[in-house]
């Protein structure tokens, strides 16, 4: 993937200043398991392609949403991601958002389907209709930044949006664990963390299954700001409707 095709392929606003989630969440680390993975538990669908569109945050908060909405139903949705960049006010669409936009929109219209509303790489009108609306986020969390245990109990309570600065070590990622410190921190490419193992987070991508390891990536669980910020700026929708 060149550099040019890259810039097309994140699209994560900067976060310059504080989002005002309802709360910093502070779960317990006391009872951390050894490992997690929520694809294994039926609360992942399979890794799309963004495409030539900036929609990464879409991906990023439609992830987690199905995540949640699974633990609580046992239900796995496919939901649309297009809803999100076409009717998100605070979001550009293709241009970039943020997945706590996302969850802010979804505080007030129930997200529609995919079947109901595909994909397409691009923005258009918002066409969203409040009939087909299946899942409402009532409430949404940030994590505390800079913390390992933080962030896995977090993967713990549900799948997570995380951001990371999607530079060349992330861009050309084959497989294995990625601990470079090459990665920056400029966070300009939201990913969702499914899972984590003995030294890594399991992290889904939205660039189709011929990148990493079958669209995933392993991270290295490093302290500060993690390996390409990944410890930087999480959140995850803790309750939905």
């Amino acid at each position: 993937m060149t550099a040019d095709e890259k810039n097309r392929y994140k699209g994560r606003m900067p976060t310059t200043i504080k989002l005002g989630a309802e709360q910093y969440e502070d779960l317990s680390t006391e009872n951390l398991t050894s490992s997690v993975d929520w694809r294994t538990k039926g609360a992942v669908n399979k890794v799309q392609n963004q495409g030539s569109c900036g929609s990464c945050w879409a991906f990023s908060s439609t992830a987690a949403m199905e995540g949640a909405h699974f633990i609580k139903t046992g239900h796995l949705l496919k939901l649309s991601e297009s809803n999100l960049v076409d009717c998100d006010p605070k979001s550009d669409g293709c241009d970039g958002g943020l997945e706590i936009y996302a969850f802010q929109y979804l505080k007030k219209h129930a997200q529609e389907l995919e079947s109901a509303y595909p994909y397409r790489a691009q923005t258009r009108r918002c066409n969203w209709t409040k009939s087909k609306g299946e899942v409402k986020d009532i409430k949404y969390v940030q994590n505390k930044p800079k913390s390992v245990e933080a962030l896995k109990a977090s993967i713990q309570a549900g799948p997570t949006c995380v951001a990371v600065d999607c530079g060349t070590p992330w861009m050309h990622y084959k497989g294995g664990i990625l601990n470079s410190k090459k990665c920056g921190t400029n966070l300009d490419h939201a990913v969702t963390a499914i899972g984590y193992g003995n030294g890594y987070f399991i992290v889904r991508n939205s660039w189709g299954t011929s990148w990493g390891e079958k669209g995933y990536i392993r991270m290295a669980d490093i302290g500060g700001s993690g390996v390409c910020g990944v410890l930087l700026d999480s959140s995850r929708p803790s309750s939905t409707d």
